[in-house]
């Protein structure tokens, strides 16, 4: 197994072990091995802080660990729906929605995307860089040909009532770093017919951007994550 692998597994029994605190939530999140890890929460706070277009149903769709299906939750939302096509993400959503008490209120299913239906609310937290994942720790940070991300906005009109809102949970790194351009995402928002009802912007906190001495420094440093509000 790569060191870096190794480094990997052992660091996620640890925090599945530990859990992962998670102040919009006042509890922990406990991820399993392959599973993208809450450690950077800005976009977290993003979905905890934005007014909420509806609250019943919400769906989250690549839940992973379940945390955002856990904000809504805990926001009031009364019925959420969780998606994922990895069975581990899957495991791990559904325990910690139960440990955290939401399970009576909340149902993970595994889809490609979207579960059938409508609600007026759908939220998505998709990889943020284009490229090729090498390691079950990648698939959370890579996304081929940006696939989840074009699926969710090509599909989310047909799944949102005729007043709500899509919420996009992205970073702007793959811009800095010439993965994408601005231009793409929003001919993309377009074409899928959607417009941008509104966007919320936060700066990282974690210290890879504080480090003059990360290779990615100024990229990392420059990056914004945003929650783009897209309404059909």
């Amino acid at each position: 197994m790569p060191l870096r692998e190794l480094l990997g597994v052992l660091g996620a029994a640890e925090w599945r072990r530990r859990g992962i605190a998670v102040p919009a939530l006042g509890g922990r999140i406990h991820p399993h091995y392959g599973v993208f890890a809450p450690l950077r929460q800005e976009y977290v706070d993003l979905v905890a802080e934005t007014p909420l277009p509806g609250t019943d149903p919400a769906f989250d769709i690549g839940t992973g660990t379940g945390v955002l299906a856990a904000v809504l939750a805990h926001r009031g939302v009364r019925r959420v729906v969780a998606t994922d096509s990895d069975p581990r993400a899957v495991a791990c959503a559904t325990e910690n929605l139960a440990r955290l008490g939401f399970g009576a209120r909340t149902e993970v299913v595994r889809a490609d995307l979207f579960p059938p239906g409508r609600a007026p609310l759908v939220v998505a937290n998709p990889p943020w860089l284009p490229g090729r994942p090498r390691t079950p720790l990648d698939h959370a940070v890579y996304d081929p040909g940006s696939r989840m991300l074009r699926g969710f906005l090509d599909r989310a009109r047909r799944h949102l009532t005729p007043d709500g809102e899509a919420w996009l949970v992205l970073s702007d790194l793959a811009e800095h770093l010439g993965l994408r351009t601005r231009g793409a995402l929003l001919g993309w928002i377009a074409a899928a017919g959607l417009r941008v009802a509104g966007r919320t912007e936060t700066r990282p906190r974690h210290p890879r951007a504080l480090d003059p001495a990360d290779p990615l420094h100024r990229a990392r440093a420059a990056e914004v994550t945003s929650l783009w509000r897209l309404s059909p």
